[in-house]
């Protein structure tokens, strides 16, 4: 089963891909396939450096490397910059299938204060990143519980700590020797060559060197080209110490490989585990299937005995000895309170809901795969963005059925509401990584890109569709609201609205927790996600858990006589985000290691933003399964 979830996603691709005519081998602009011949220059690129303990990234000369003469910016996209990514060029120069031994970078004398930084990343385990052909490095890790089973680290650490033999005191080594790995695809016909792989093996290695220091004519005794002799080990290791000179080399191999340029990726997105996500799905599979059996139940035959005796009552006295949801038919349509606040947060998750929509079927149709880098974020804000108008149109039809006329003001509500909400503790947490002087601060020309998108083109498609929404003729109810609201019989405990809600929402978790463990990892530990096809299945489970449930729990609660089902079918599903945040702290105390106040800050943070986008959402589908099932049965019995 170990490329079972690659062939999910193949079959999905394939399928929707039968409807596109255009969709005849193409490549996406900035990752179509480059052809090198022999002794053509690859040049490397470094990234940020990262760490899981701090998640707060670094750019790479943020230490003191080696630089080349002039360093570079590579161009970025959005979403690049708000994932902390600053790619750069690098003084590390290949040449295509042309091995090197021991090439010399620089030397470099440590201060105190550089190695103060140095030593401070190694006790944070921060790990280099580098790209080559857009290809991230990767250090190759054999799997001590499964033989010929290797798994793969994003970038190699910093340096590591340990001790001489013999000694108690604990030292830092820095990695200044590299082994580079390129494999490459050979065409027989052509004889070019494309990049497939690129790992490293890294190395502490304090070098020896006869005479004076030269770098262009100096041989190191520890590692001599001209002997072809390499590093294979660190018995000898470089130590992080003020005054200490580091001298930075790399080795370069090049290797054939079988693998073809198109499934270069597939290596780095097999995950072992592939089959608890089958566990996931069957789980969900077996919440669906337990909710639509009682779903069925209500609707076939419930409903329907109930619907047949309400109709068949003929006398006056029969209808005043009425029980059950059509007792209060005069009421269940009344506008609830807060009802500006319900339509704006049912605009802002349809906003929600199709920007998911519509960026979930770009990523399993390939559009976003991680070759894009940063290709999703980008896609999800340029969505969210144009998913305006949807928003502004879907809270003025719900308005003007509340019987509001000041369209303009609730248009304004949902343009502003949930956004400012969001940017308002977004801006504080960046404020807080600015603090720390890491890249991932979001850059003031870059926030002011995010407040354009917001202002420039969301606010004016939300009024466009809110214009839209409320000139069409209002929804109707269909039966007459009474001008007394009647009072509601006491509740049993179990018909309790905190009790209910709460209820609701563990069944819409449930069926989404297992592969929102996948997605915290993918976030939190710096791995590839790209299950999108499982993704899919998952997310249309959860559309139909939160309406199931909704639709069962709105059921019992008219039966029950209570007719305040507005705002508790929103809440019955959106009670899911708060299992959601008890997850994401559980999340963090058992698989973290993050031990700083500010990472800690940063994590609940972000995790807060996620949860309440969540509730948003989640909600929202609720609400609408809730609006459609009350319309349905109060629209077909007949009412004096």
């Amino acid at each position: 089963m170990a490329r079972e979830h690659l062939a999910l996603h193949r079959w999905i691709c394939l399928s929707l891909l039968l409807f596109v005519h255009a969709a005849h081998c193409f490549y996406l602009p900035g990752v179509a396939p480059q052809d090198f011949q022999n002794g053509n220059e690859l040049k490397v690129k470094v990234n940020k450096l990262t760490s899981t303990k701090t998640q707060l990234p670094y750019s790479y000369y943020s230490l003191p490397y080696c630089h080349p003469e002039k360093i570079v910016d590579s161009a970025e996209n959005l979403g690049e910059v708000l994932r902390g990514d600053r790619i750069e060029n690098s003084p590390y120069v290949f040449k295509m299938r042309e091995p090197q031994v021991c090439n010399i970078v620089c030397r470099q004398t440590l201060s105190a204060k550089t190695a103060k930084e140095f030593k401070e990343k190694i006790d944070d385990e921060y790990r280099v990143n580098m790209i080559l052909d857009n290809l991230p490095l990767v250090v190759p890790i054999r799997r001590p519980d499964q033989e010929n089973s290797i798994v793969y680290q994003h970038g190699f650490h910093v340096g590591l700590r340990g001790q001489y033999v013999g000694s108690k005191e604990e030292k830092h080594f820095i990695h200044n020797h590299l082994a580079f790995t390129v494999k490459f695809h050979k065409d027989p016909v052509t004889e070019l060559s494309r990049i497939v792989g690129f790992e490293v093996k890294p190395f502490s290695v304090k070098h020896e060197y006869d005479g004076q220091w030269n770098e262009k004519s100096t041989h190191l005794k520890t590692c001599d080209p001209q002997a072809k002799r390499t590093v294979i080990n660190s018995e000898s290791p470089q130590e992080v110490e003020d005054k200490k000179e580091i001298i930075f080399t790399y080795d370069v191999e090049f290797q054939e490989s079988d693998v073809k340029w198109a499934s270069r990726w597939d290596t780095y997105l097999l995950m072992a585990d592939d089959q608890i996500h089958w566990f996931s799905i069957v789980n969900s599979l077996m919440i669906v299937l337990f909710l639509s059996g009682m779903v069925a139940m209500i609707m076939l035959r419930t409903l329907y005995r109930d619907i047949s005796k309400y109709n068949q009552l003929e006398t006056q006295e029969e209808a005043q000895e009425e029980t059950g949801w059509k007792l209060v038919h005069g009421d269940v349509f009344r506008p609830p309170s807060n009802s500006d606040l319900l339509c704006i947060y049912v605009g802002t998750g349809v906003q929600f809901f199709g920007m998911i929509l519509v960026t979930m079927i770009f990523a399993v149709l390939g559009f976003l795969s991680p070759s894009n880098r940063g290709g999703l974020m980008t896609a999800m804000l340029v969505v969210w963005v144009f998913m305006g108008i949807f928003a502004g149109y879907s809270s003025s039809r719900l308005y003007k059925m509340f019987k509001g006329t000041e369209w303009q003001k609730i248009t304004l509500k949902t343009a502003v509401t949930f956004p400012a909400t969001v940017f308002t503790v977004f801006f504080i947490l960046n404020a807080i990584i600015w603090g720390q002087k890491s890249s991932g601060a979001v850059p003031f020309g870059t926030m002011f890109a995010l407040v354009f998108l917001w202002f420039g083109i969301s606010v004016p498609l939300i009024f466009v569709g809110s214009y839209v929404g409320f000139r069409k003729p209002a929804i109707e109810d269909p039966v007459k609201t009474n001008k007394i609201p009647r009072q509601i019989p006491e509740q049993a405990w179990y018909m309790n609205p905190a009790f209910s809600i709460l209820i609701g929402g563990i069944l819409p978790f449930g069926a989404v927790f297992i592969e929102l463990f996948f997605i915290l990892t993918s976030i939190w530990l710096q791995q590839f996600y790209y299950i999108f096809g499982f993704l899919f299945i998952v997310f249309v489970i959860l559309i139909v858990t939160c309406a199931e449930i909704t639709i069962v729990l709105c059921y019992f609660q008219l039966c029950s006589e209570d007719y305040l089902w507005w705002w508790r079918s929103y809440l019955t599903s959106g009670s899911s985000a708060l299992y959601l945040f008890l997850y994401a702290a559980f999340y963090f105390f058992t698989k973290l290691e993050i031990t700083k106040p500010v990472s800690g800050i940063l994590y609940f943070g972000y995790m807060l933003i996620v949860s309440y986008a969540f509730f948003v959402l989640t909600g929202t589908i609720g609400f609408y399964a809730c609006f459609w099932f009350t319309r349905l049965i109060y629209s077909s019995v007949k009412i004096d």
